[in-house]
């Protein structure tokens, strides 16, 4: 798939980050209290994990994990589990560490790992994660980035292993808003739209379990939900 990249700012990343940093706080109020649908579509993924059995130890990814609320949190109330938690804004991982770890020497600590980062630049062994979780973060990298991220994310996955994420239902190089929540969150989003997203997901090698488009339930943008299977 080839695009205009022409309109995508060269800093486009470093803006990102420096907006979520200055907003942190306006963007947790507005987003964390309607957060019931993606909790819907993260209790129908995490069926299909074996959370139950302690001797697994399943590895979740959760890409854009902003203050860690609620999902993270969620994924921490399974025992078994392992979480890595990515996020670009530095204002958010630490929300985030305090939100989820009473202190270093919290036992959390031994199951969670928070990282700050650019998710395209993450590297995990191949086939060592059972669970990819991409709730309004993959959009907001170029488009381009987000087809080589999934072909990432299908080697990263053991056999059998989930990908849940959403995506734009709009193919765009490039969608900016200059005063997103806050005038100084200055917001950037792409996306394949719907066919051309799901051709993607599948060109990685992931099996598509399920897709659909809902409206979402902060605003009135439509998003494509996928959960995907290696």
């Amino acid at each position: 798939m080839a695009g205009n990249t022409s309109q995508i700012p060269a800093d486009v990343k470093e803006r990102i980050k420096s907006s979520y940093d200055a907003i942190a706080t306006e963007y947790n109020e507005w987003t964390v209290p309607h957060s019931a649908q993606r909790m819907q579509y993260l209790a129908t993924v995490l069926e299909k994990l074996p959370l139950s059995d302690p001797s697994l130890q399943p590895k979740i990814l959760e890409l854009g994990c902003g203050c860690g609320l609620p999902v993270t949190k969620k994924l921490m109330s399974y025992p078994a589990a392992t979480v890595i938690a990515n996020d670009l804004s530095s204002a958010q991982i630490a929300i985030a560490r305090k939100n989820l770890l009473d202190g270093p020497d919290d036992e959390n600590a031994k199951r969670l790992t928070l990282i700050e980062g650019d998710m395209f630049s993450l590297a995990f062994p191949d086939d060592s994660l059972d669970l990819v979780l991409g709730f309004y973060s993959i959009i907001h990298l170029p488009r381009v980035e987000q087809t080589a991220l999934l072909e990432k994310i299908a080697r990263w996955l053991k056999p059998d292993g989930y990908l849940l994420a959403n995506f734009s239902t709009v193919a765009a190089d490039a969608s900016i808003n200059k005063a997103w929540i806050e005038d100084k969150g200055w917001m950037f989003w792409s996306g394949w739209g719907v066919d051309g997203t799901l051709e993607a997901i599948k060109t990685a090698g992931l099996e598509v379990v399920s897709s659909e488009v809902a409206k979402d339930t902060v605003d009135d943008s439509s998003f494509l939900w996928v959960i995907a299977k290696r």
